[in-house]
């Protein structure tokens, strides 16, 4: 390297310059809303601490965030091992600095036996999958690894022992660990060759040597801001798939029906399973995820007001989902819906979902046709995890007729208690009726999945309808408490 015939004095006017270039950088991507995550992974002792402090030192303090992903604690293990670092993505324009990240699960958890083997080999797609989602959100994703070998380290340990004001900062887990030195350095050869990528590559930095290190990740950090500051925006046009798929919705046969006393007997009876059923979830640890998805007026409020009504309140959630605000379009759009994944244990009811994204966003033209494209493999990736994480999921489109939708509508105009419930807008998305429904018959074909189906509920007959939900609620339930309790 140039930097190994520097001299002291070259060395630190050097630094100082990538130190100037960087805030420079910081300001244009701020400019440009470019979000930046920067990951640390490396030997205890290797210096991570002192390199994101200088590396602090060259930013604008207002815009970014240092998060150090200690040991999770008890919200964060009762969820996805993702989840936490979702809720720590940069907005547009934003700095994220991770000391440690989710590669804890490829390392930490591999070696000390945390997790069985095929946890944290599945982790490594999932983590691929994680990082891909961002990088094609337009995050610029760079990681580091800060390396020394075990006798440096040995070194290191001792030197910090000895001084009282850094003593605190040696354990003997830290020495437990150091004995696994070879163990911990499997793992990370596997990880880098599982995760390196086009988008998200691993920069080995030579750690033995403090400013040599700094100088690395500093000239590193700016090339890759400044070409991806340069990239060239590529403007995707906007048009309808051509391909053909399955009518699935038009074949549903919307004329099943249920008496009102057949209805009563089985509402009880289905509830009161439900009820004993929340109980369950919440002793064998299962998150349950429940969308609604639908034709306007279809019942979808009604349904989850009887799926929901005799359960304890402080074991569910119900999320309605609106247009994004500010706030989230500053993030990928499956970021606030990992913020409600639910913790084992409790079921999260999606009042519509992250299918927005092929649906409304695709037939409004909100969204560019490569990205609502993108999302069915993001959408199934993302359940995959989730459902590898133990969780139960649901999904429901509620379909009726449009004569059945018009007759509904007019009904709530006419109801003064229910006009709140129409809008301008059902009438317009009414006028899109086929493109709609086209719509939902590709995002059913394209994922429909065995660990997360579309289970597709006639509802011109609500009571129908809101049986169905409650018994195939119990059965995919019921499945699951079988499997866990073997």
């Amino acid at each position: 390297m140039v930097t190994d015939f520097l001299s002291e004095t070259e060395e630190k006017k050097l630094l100082e310059d990538l130190s100037a270039r960087l805030g420079i950088l910081q300001r244009k991507a701020i400019e440009k809303q470019l979000p930046i995550l920067i990951v640390f992974e490396g030997w205890d002792a290797a210096g991570k601490g002192e390199l994101i402090n200088r590396l602090t030192l060259s930013l604008d303090a207002r815009g970014f965030q240092v998060y150090s992903a200690n040991t999770p604690n008890r919200e964060e293990r009762l969820r996805h091992f993702l989840w936490r670092f979702w809720q720590k993505t940069p907005e547009k324009g934003r700095i994220t600095i991770l000391n440690r990240s989710w590669y804890t699960r490829a390392l930490f958890d591999r070696v000390e036996k945390n997790v069985k083997k095929s946890v944290w080999q599945n982790a490594y797609p999932e983590i691929r999958s994680f990082e891909k989602q961002l990088t094609d959100s337009g995050t610029l994703i760079v990681k580091f690894f800060l390396h020394i070998s075990k006798k440096e380290q040995k070194k290191r340990f001792k030197k910090l022992e000895k001084n009282p004001s850094t003593r605190w900062k040696i354990n003997p887990s830290d020495w437990k660990n150091h004995k696994k030195y070879n163990l911990y350095l499997d793992a990370v050869r596997d990880m880098f060759l599982e995760t390196e990528t086009d988008e998200t590559s691993w920069y080995f930095v030579n750690a033995y040597h403090e400013k040599k290190a700094a100088i690395k990740v500093f000239s590193t950090l700016c090339d890759k801001i400044e070409s991806k500051l340069n990239e060239t925006l590529q403007t995707n046009k906007i048009f309808q798939s051509e391909e053909k798929f399955p009518s699935i919705l038009s074949d549903i046969d919307l004329t099943l029906s249920l008496s009102e006393n057949d209805y009563k007997i089985l509402l009880k009876k289905y509830q009161k399973r439900v009820w004993e059923l929340e109980h369950l979830i919440f002793l064998y640890r299962i998150p349950v995820i429940i969308v609604f998805e639908g034709s306007d007026a279809a019942g979808k409020g009604g349904s989850i007001r009887r799926l929901v009504e005799k359960m304890d309140p402080r074991g569910y959630e119900v999320i309605p989902i609106a247009a994004p605000n500010d706030i989230e379009k500053k993030h990928p759009y499956l970021w606030r819906f990992w913020n409600h994944f639910p913790k084992q244990g409790h079921i999260c009811v999606f009042d519509r979902s992250w299918y927005g994204r092929v649906l409304v966003e695709r037939v409004e033209n909100f969204t560019p046709v490569s990205e609502w494209k993108k999302a069915y493999q993001e959408i199934n990736e993302t359940e995959k995890a989730w459902s590898d994480f133990g969780a139960v999921i649901l999904k429901y489109w509620l379909q009726t007729d449009s004569d059945t939708q018009l007759q509904r509508f007019e009904e709530r105009q006419k109801n003064p208690l229910k006009q709140w419930k129409i809008t301008p807008e059902d009438w317009r998305n009414r006028e899109k009726w086929n493109d709609y429904e086209k719509a939902a018959d590709e995002m059913i074909d394209k994922t429909n999945q065995d660990h997360a189906p579309w289970i597709v509920v006639p509802s011109n007959c609500k009571r129908f309808a809101r049986i169905k939900i409650l018994k195939t609620f119990i059965e995919k339930v019921e499945q699951k408490i079988k499997e866990v309790k073997k």
